[in-house]
């Protein structure tokens, strides 16, 4: 049975492969070519990837980053849908369920969210809780730099303290809509707010969501 991260692994690579090479991403700066080139170097190049939490590599990570952007498209689109080496820990499917399932998710929606005429996905209950459940664990940390309390509301009720402080703004929407909020998609994030007016103004402005 395909797994979550299988299931939006291949859907990436169908949207980066559809949109072209150069069609617009919600990553700044950055084209399809580099979004693609961005996933196979995370998974097969570690020792450039690591730049992403590491500072004195960053450099270098940019450098190999280049260097797969200007590799062929099809090739990258390959890459991207085969995954990583042999004997990558992402080939272990533990490790590809915990890292991936956001990833590629967020992913799949930066490609479709940047191009005009997009609409929300409709996402079974079993991938939903699958979100849900990710961000009970990371939503301390992506929303660690909120300028006010940051609490998340699935339409069933349930919540998630995302940071703690006064005032509070209560983010409202599906799992896969705070996903995308959490992870600073905050423009095409289909949710609602609700709190103090200047608190929810002041959280509108903050680029400090996410990793």
């Amino acid at each position: 049975m395909s797994t979550h991260a299988k299931r939006e692994r291949l859907l990436l690579a169908d949207l980066l492969e559809a949109a072209g090479p150069d069609a617009p991403t919600l990553c700044e700066g950055w084209r399809t070519r580099d979004l693609a080139a961005h996933v196979v170097v995370r998974e097969r190049r570690p020792d450039a990837a690591a730049g992403t939490i590491v500072p004195a590599l960053k450099e270098r990570l940019e450098r190999v980053q280049e260097e797969f952007a200007a590799k062929p498209y099809e090739e990258l689109i390959r890459l991207v849908r085969t995954g990583p080496p042999r004997f990558s820990p992402f080939t272990i499917k533990q490790v590809d369920e915990g890292a991936n399932v956001v990833e590629f998710y967020v992913h799949a929606e930066d490609v479709r969210r940047a191009q005009s005429g997009w609409s929300a996905r409709e996402l079974d209950p079993v991938f939903s809780d699958a979100l849900w459940s990710r961000l009970e664990k990371t939503a301390r940390l992506l929303g660690r730099k909120a300028p006010v309390g940051l609490v998340l509301r699935r339409p069933n009720g349930q919540t998630v303290v995302a940071h703690k402080g006064t005032p509070v703004v209560t983010v409202s929407g599906e799992p896969a809509e705070l996903t995308m909020y959490l992870y600073g998609r905050t423009e095409v994030a289909k949710v609602g707010l609700e709190g103090d007016p200047d608190a929810i103004e002041l959280l509108g402005t903050t680029k400090q969501l996410g990793l």
